[in-house]
């Protein structure tokens, strides 16, 4: 019974290690669900650089819904804005917004053998729907080559199904 105990955790540790590894083998984000009329925190995760060449430049596309949106500087790096109009009107409240932040651009240097994290703050407006998911298609560009973590996954598909799939957050019914 204890050899069966002891294999068996083994085992579960070994599930546990493999799975930590392909969550930071992507762009990943930390938090992966929100409901609608919420803050939303987006915490990017960049775990490598591309082929063992250092990260210089890290892109996140802002998805339609995902309003209000302030991103946080990084010290030693670079940080800019796409500004742009919305698919539609959104009312936060406190005004009607038709234009925001599209785009987030960090620029710095970021080695291969470290990880970090890029945020970006903002509400999920409550015209998106529960049981939907918002992508945030990420662009990470390197010293050699790049990785395009875009891959929106189709009917019938999942994230698992691609190569670079694009980070997901999942929208869920309020509580």
């Amino acid at each position: 019974m204890k050899i069966s105990s002891i294999v068996g955790a083994a085992l579960s540790a070994a599930v546990l290690v493999s799975t930590s590894s392909v969550a930071f083998a992507h762009a990943t984000l930390e938090v992966k669900q929100a409901a609608p009329k919420s803050s939303y925190k987006a915490i990017m995760r960049i775990g490598h650089g591309c082929e063992g060449s250092p990260t210089l430049k890290v892109r996140i596309q802002v998805p339609e819904g995902y309003v209000n949106v302030k991103p946080m500087p990084k010290a030693g790096w670079t940080m800019e804005t796409v500004v742009g109009k919305y698919g539609k009107e959104y009312d936060t409240g406190h005004a009607r917004i038709t234009e925001g932040v599209k785009e987030v651009i960090w620029t710095g240097k970021l080695l291969d053998a470290h990880y970090d994290e890029f945020v970006l703050t903002g509400t999920i407006d409550g015209s998106v729907s529960p049981n939907t998911t918002m992508w945030l298609p990420t662009v990470q560009e390197c010293e050699k080559g790049f990785n395009r973590w875009i891959e929106i996954p189709a009917a019938g598909k999942s994230s698992g199904d691609y190569k670079e799939p694009a980070p997901g957050l999942r929208i869920v019914a309020p509580n």
